[in-house]
């Protein structure tokens, strides 16, 4: 990728957690509370829990994946990577437009609240508020950042006070009967409220501007759930708990009732005011992340090339910024009752398709595929939380199944009038239907791009070994063999490099494992040698599934790393053994080993390894 096109890693644990957060406790809590205890009650409670619980498995799971290829358009970008051009296209259109849907609920909120405070035209507030975070993603995603941690601790802080107060003045009656709807309202209200949970999207869209992503997004994300799922628990509690259900089930401002009923006038205002924030941080991060996916969708040419335009001084996705505020403003139009259903509806699709796109990748044999985080309990969180939204899915009913398959289809439309033709992505499918049927499908693209996210991921700077790596001669064996004959072909091999003859190659070998094993284990050797001359230096990869007979107590060896070096290079003779010690440490080893698929895969597990590395400046004696 050119380094123009890259966006700055600027963000950190705080920044991830409070543009999840605040995206997240928004609309979905200070307008929907009202309209889902008109669905399921009191149970509205149970509601939301269970939207909190059911949203964990997938974002587990996009924790994972995200980890992995930290890259921007999150879910789009592995979903493309796992099933290819057509899904991939699919969803990042539909999170694309669910998160730019949820950023225009929320300056629909704005504006209702807005209109209670002072006297001019909500719409209008919004309006100007949209303009304004446009220009403020634009200077930069850490300046959006930053406001977002101000707004998210006052919010925080608001409802905090709201539930501490309010637990002292629940009114049980309010809250009996629990759930005069039934099961059934319970598990609509849960795919109906599960539009407050799609912050952790935001999250997932900007994993290209994070540092250190392996550990900074599964735990902002986490966290970010665990206290959105706490908040909208107690909140809606004490909402329910001191509301009357007549002024609940009709109010669009429930939060702030509740703030009236326990504080009076001035709760009314303050919580008024703390949905204001909260609408403000949802648009805020809603322009920051949903851009992210056409710029996404753009770099794989899926859209024009032009909405993938970095600013060269900002370092932001400028085009995509502005086409993204300019979709919110034109949202605006849309009921809100359809606002809410249609980013639910894509909420939920995205989560099935994390969980789906897991189970995919893992099973795919990638050898590439190295997450940061790993989801637990691997695979039933995932066909757990398929079922769950599945379920979620068929509660909402007719208007639900429309949106999806508009949705669906739009998304399909985009991809077969523009991309089809433009990209041929390989697939981790693809490499799945090739370990089962054994047949060769794939060509190692997407092996290739993945050792490449890793790289970046984790920072590497390529030193002498990860270039001797590069440069190794591989010997893939499928046959037994014994000492002398391996000694023969390494020498063949490395003859020509050295200007030497194969027979004295040989014989030093020999020679050297007389003087002493180089065995390493059982399984594993590490022969090496010195040669006359200056400046050579060469590494020989030798797997051998079948076995190396070096000894009677050793006739099995499969592992063997040869090392051929003048005097001149001892210092990288020795940098050379650290490397491969602690990569032959690592966990599984000789299993990953064995099961590479092929000579270059074979070369990335060793520079795809964890371990300390060097200097990449040679000194004098390298």
């Amino acid at each position: 990728m050119d380094q123009n096109a890259r966006l700055k890693k600027n963000l950190g644990l705080i920044h991830v957690f409070a543009i999840a957060l605040g995206a997240m406790i928004s609309s979905g809590l200070f307008v929907i509370a009202g309209m889902g205890h008109a669905i399921a009650g009191p149970a509205i409670v149970w509601a939301y829990l269970l939207a909190g619980i059911l949203a964990s498995t997938g974002a587990l799971s996009l924790a994972e994946l995200t980890t992995a290829m930290p890259r921007a358009g999150g879910n789009y970008f592995y979903t493309m990577r796992a099933f290819g051009s057509a899904a991939g296209t699919i969803a990042g259109v539909l999170s694309w437009f669910s998160l730019t849907l949820k950023s225009a609920f929320a300056i629909v909120g704005m504006a209702t609240f807005s209109a209670l405070i002072v006297e001019i035209h909500g719409l209008l507030i919004g309006a100007l508020l949209c303009v304004l975070f446009v220009i403020v993603n634009l200077f930069g995603i850490r300046q959006a950042a930053r406001l977002q941690v101000a707004l998210v601790v006052g919010l925080v802080g608001l409802l905090g006070l709201y539930t501490l107060v309010g637990m002292s003045q629940l009114r049980s009656e309010l809250l009996i009967p629990f759930a005069p709807n039934g099961l059934h309202a319970i598990f609509f209200a849960t795919g109906f409220v599960f539009v407050a949970y799609g912050g952790l999207l935001h999250a997932s869209s900007i994993a290209e501007e994070v540092r250190d992503p392996g550990r900074t997004i599964p735990l902002g994300i986490m966290l970010a759930l665990f206290a959105a799922t706490v908040v909208y628990t107690l909140a809606a509690l004490v909402t329910s708990g001191v509301v009357e259900s007549e002024v609940l089930d009709a109010s669009l401002t429930p939060i702030s009732d509740g703030g009236r009923a326990i504080m009076g006038q001035f709760g009314y205002v303050a919580l008024s005011i703390g949905a204001i924030l909260a609408f403000v941080s949802t648009a805020n991060a809603g322009i920051a992340s949903a851009a992210r996916y056409l710029l996404a969708l753009s770099r794989d040419q899926l859209l024009p090339e032009w909405l993938a335009r970095v600013n060269r001084r900002f370092r932001t996705p400028h085009v995509a910024i502005v086409v993204t505020g300019a979709t919110m403003l034109l949202s605006l139009t849309i009921r809100l009752d359809l606002l809410v259903e249609a980013a639910s509806t894509v909420l939920i699709l995205t989560y099935i398709l994390s969980c789906v796109s897991l189970i995919v990748l893992r099973e795919s044999g990638l050898q590439n595929y190295q997450p940061a985080f790993k989801a637990p309990l691997y695979p039933w969180l995932q066909i757990g939380g398929s079922i769950g939204f599945g379920f979620a899915l068929f509660a909402m009913g007719i208007i639900a199944y429309a949106i999806t398959s508009a949705l669906i289809l739009s998304g399909f439309l985009v991809y077969w009038f523009y991309g089809r033709k433009r990209v041929k992505q390989e697939t981790a499918l693809l490499h799945l239907l090739e370990r089962l049927t054994n047949r060769k499908l794939v060509t190692g693209r997407l092996e290739q791009e993945l050792k490449e996210i890793i790289h970046e991921r984790d920072e590497v700077v390529h030193d002498r070994f990860d270039m001797l790596v590069n440069d190794a001669i591989v010997l893939d064996l499928d046959e037994r063999t014994d000492f002398h004959a391996l000694t023969e072909r390494v020498a063949r091999e490395l003859a020509p490099r050295l200007n030497m003859d194969i027979g004295t190659l040989a014989q030093m070998f020999r020679d050297r494992e007389a003087d002493g094993s180089t065995l390493l284990s059982p399984q594993m050797a590490l022969p090496h040698i010195i040669v006359p001359g200056q400046n050579r230096f060469e590494l020989v990869l030798v797997r051998a599934p079948q076995g190396v007979g070096f000894s009677e107590d050793a006739p099995e060896v499969q592992t063997i790393f040869a090392l051929v070096g003048s005097r001149d290079q001892r210092n990288l003779h020795l940098r050379a053994l650290a490397a491969i010690a602690q990569i032959v440490q690592s966990e599984n080893f000789e299993g990953r080993w064995l099961a590479a698929k092929n000579e270059q895969g074979l070369r990335d597990l060793l520079l795809l390894a964890r371990r300390k590395r060097q200097d990449v400046k040679p000194d004098a004696n390298d």
